[in-house]
C-alpha cells in the first residue's frame, strides 16, 4: 500500500473516518462512521478489501469523542491500516477569522482554535480533543485542519454584518457560515456537471442534522442561513435555528436561567426535538402519527422555504437547487415538500425520479434544474490536504 491520509469528521452526534491514497486519485481505502453517539450508537465500516459494509457492536449506550476516537484507531490497526497514515486531515467546524484555507496544526494554531471554543461549543471541543489522541496515537503523521468557515470568506463584506456598535464588530461578533467544507465539495460537482459556471445562481440544501442553506454564483458562496453560531438558520435536529434575541433575554431575566442552560435548551432540547416532543431525527417524525411530529416536519419546511426565498433574493434569481447531507440525500418526501413551496420559483419536481433518488430529479417543465448530490466532506478534506506537504 502507498502512503496515505486519515480524514477525521467530528459532528455534533457523530465521527466519520476514512483514508485514501496519495497517488491514483485518492482511491478511498477505508470508511466508516460511528452515528448517535449520545444515544445508541452504531459503527460501520466499508473497507476496500471486503464487500459492501460491516456493522459493529459498539457494546455501550452512548460515546464520548475519545471514547468513539478509539474505536476507530482500534479498527483501522486491525486491518493493518494505520502504519502507512503520513498525514491526518480534519474537518474544524470554526476557523474564525484567521483560517481561510487548510493548514498545519501546530501548537500555535491549536491556541487559536481553543479560543473559538464559544462559538461552536458543540463541535470545537470534539475537534480538538480528537487532534489530541490523533497526536498521541499517530505520532509520525502531520496533523491539518480545514475549516468550514472558510468557504464563506467569498461573501460580500455587507452579508457579514450584524446591527451592532463598530467595536463588536471588531471583536469578531460577525456572520462566518458553516457547512463550508460540503459546500465546497458540492461546488466542484456543480463545476464537473456544468463547466464554470457551476450552475450559475445555486442554492444548495445542506440537510442534516445540522442544517443549512447556502447560495452561490458560479461555484463561489455569497449568501448562507448559518452566521455567528452554528444555532442560527433552519431549525434543526436539537438545535433552534434563528431565535429572536428577546428570547434569549426572556429566558435570561424573566426566568432567570443561566447562561449554560439557556446554552443547553438552544443547542441540545430545541429544534425537531423540542418541537416535536418525540425524537430530532427526522426518519423518526415521519414516522410518527403523532401531531407534535407532523407540527415539527411542517416547521422545517416553512423555515427552508423562508430561507429559500432569501437565497434567491441574494442571487436575484435561481438556476439550480441541490439537496445534499442525511435527509437532503435520503428523505424524497421533504424534498418533495420543499419542491411544493418553492414552486413559485419554478421548482418542479419529478415524483418518479424523486422517489427513486436519481441524481437529476428536474421536471421537464422546471424553470430550474435540480440535483440530489452526495456529499462527501471526507474526500473534500483530502484533496485540501494533498497540495500541502509531499508524501515521500
Amino acid at each position: 500500500m502507498t502512503d496515505t491520509v486519515l480524514v477525521l469528521n467530528a459532528g455534533s452526534s457523530s465521527l466519520k473516518f476514512a483514508i485514501f491514497e496519495m497517488a491514483g486519485g485518492l482511491p478511498a481505502c477505508i470508511r466508516g462512521a460511528i452515528s448517535s453517539l449520545d444515544y445508541k450508537p452504531k459503527m460501520k465500516v466499508s473497507d476496500c478489501a471486503e464487500k459492501g459494509s460491516i456493522e459493529l457492536d459498539v457494546g455501550r449506550d452512548n460515546l464520548d469523542i475519545p471514547e468513539a476516537m478509539d474505536l476507530v484507531l482500534k479498527q483501522l490497526a486491525i486491518r493493518g491500516h494505520l502504519d502507512f497514515v503520513k498525514a491526518i486531515g480534519h474537518r474544524i467546524v470554526h476557523g474564525g477569522r484567521e483560517f481561510k484555507v487548510a493548514t498545519v496544526l501546530n501548537e500555535n494554531v491549536i491556541g487559536h482554535l481553543r479560543e473559538l471554543v464559544p462559538l461552536a461549543p458543540m463541535h470545537q471541543p470534539r475537534n480538538l480533543e480528537i487532534i489530541a489522541q490523533a497526536a498521541r496515537a499517530l505520532p509520525q503523521a502531520m496533523q491539518y485542519g480545514c475549516f468550514d468557515t472558510a468557504f464563506h470568506h467569498t461573501r460580500p463584506h455587507i452579508t457579514t454584518l450584524y446591527g451592532l456598535s463598530h467595536q463588536f464588530t471588531e471583536q469578531g461578533i460577525i456572520s462566518y457560515g458553516f457547512h463550508g467544507i460540503s459546500y465546497d465539495y458540492i461546488a466542484s460537482r456543480l463545476r464537473e456537471k456544468y463547466g464554470s459556471d457551476a450552475g450559475n445562481r445555486a442554492i444548495v440544501a445542506h440537510l442534516g442534522s445540522g442544517a443549512s442553506l447556502c447560495a452561490m454564483n458560479r461555484g463561489l458562496s455569497v449568501a448562507t442561513t448559518m452566521g455567528f453560531s452554528t444555532l442560527d438558520g433552519l431549525i434543526m435536529a436539537t438545535r433552534s435555528g434563528s431565535l429572536d434575541p428577546g428570547v434569549v433575554l426572556h429566558m435570561l431575566q424573566e426566568q432567570h436561567l443561566s447562561a449554560q442552560e439557556v446554552e443547553d435548551i438552544l443547542y441540545n432540547r430545541s429544534g425537531l426535538l423540542g418541537v416535536s416532543g418525540i425524537s430530532g431525527d427526522m426518519e423518526t417524525l415521519l414516522a410518527s402519527n403523532q401531531p407534535s411530529a407532523k407540527e415539527a416536519i411542517n416547521l422545517f419546511i416553512y423555515r427552508i422555504s423562508q430561507q429559500i426565498a432569501s437565497m434567491a433574493a441574494a442571487l436575484e434569481g435561481m438556476d439550480t437547487l441541490v439537496f445534499c447531507a442525511g435527509i437532503g440525500e435520503h428523505s424524497p418526501l421533504i424534498r418533495e415538500k420543499i419542491g411544493e413551496v418553492t414552486r413559485w420559483l419554478g421548482v418542479e419536481i419529478d415524483q418518479t425520479r424523486n422517489w427513486r433518488g436519481d441524481e437529476d430529479i428536474t421536471a421537464t417543465s422546471s424553470k430550474v434544474n435540480i440535483l440530489i448530490l452526495p456529499t462527501d466532506e471526507e474526500r473534500a478534506v483530502a484533496k485540501e490536504v494533498l497540495p500541502l506537504r509531499s508524501f515521500k
